[in-house]
């Protein structure tokens, strides 16, 4: 772990859909098929705009959307987490991502998973890319009784890397309503799953090429 001058420990900790990787499509992909069933379907942009809360979420407003009673919950979500648990073919990391981490990592970073994902997707699609060896912790929506926006997760991944400080780098909402709650800088990347406009979520920093990333992280860090 790095230890700056004073031996404080810093952290950086990802989001990972719509962060590091686009895996809105494999998302898509599971969610139709949970949806087919019941003779209904999502758009790609429609699935993009309901990722963030985790799946119970995902579902829920899928359903919504579609005026499906809330009795089919449960078959579908559990049908789609079925499909989602090794869902990767569609899935693609952004570009620059996996190089930027490990430039962050050459520099003495320790780094690690905060998603709303579920733990077990999550990993599977963390070693699929090759992300679990770069990473000292994972943590998924399901891996506490709590899921981002509470800050618990955030300090849970903090305290299992063991530092003192850390930013989180995400992509939506919830990612900076995490970290707020957190009392940590959040570093936006513009390119994943937001609604909002940029300058409407509070950010110590945003890019949208991650080859941009590392000196930008230093910088926070440095400020912070």
């Amino acid at each position: 772990m790095q230890k700056p001058s004073g031996g404080i420990v810093a952290a950086i900790i990802f989001d990972l859909d719509g962060t590091l990787l686009d895996s809105a499509p494999d998302i898509h992909a599971a969610l139709n098929a949970a949806l087919a069933p019941y003779e209904r379907s999502v758009s790609l942009e429609q699935a993009r705009g309901f990722i963030g809360r985790g799946a119970p979420v995902l579902v829920s407003r899928a359903r919504a959307a579609l005026d499906l009673d809330d009795s089919l919950q449960d078959p579908i979500l559990a049908d789609f987490l079925d499909r989602y648990e090794t869902a990767v073919a569609l899935t693609q990391p952004y570009p620059g991502a996996l190089a930027a981490l490990d430039t962050v990592a050459a520099r003495g970073h320790t780094m690690a998973i905060c998603t709303n994902k579920p733990i077990g997707p999550a990993r599977f699609v963390a070693a699929h890319f090759g992300l679990d060896t770069r990473m000292g912790a994972m943590f998924g929506g399901d891996s506490l009784a709590t899921r981002k926006p509470d800050p618990e997760m955030l300090h849970a991944t903090m305290a299992a890397l063991e530092a003192d400080t850390c930013l989180y780098v995400g992509d939506s909402e919830t990612d900076c309503e995490t970290a707020r709650a957190a009392d940590v800088p959040f570093v936006l990347f513009t390119e994943g799953y937001r609604h909002s406009p940029p300058e409407a979520l509070p950010h110590a920093a945003a890019f949208s090429d991650w080859s941009q990333f590392p000196d930008l992280a230093e910088r926070v860090l440095m400020s912070g």
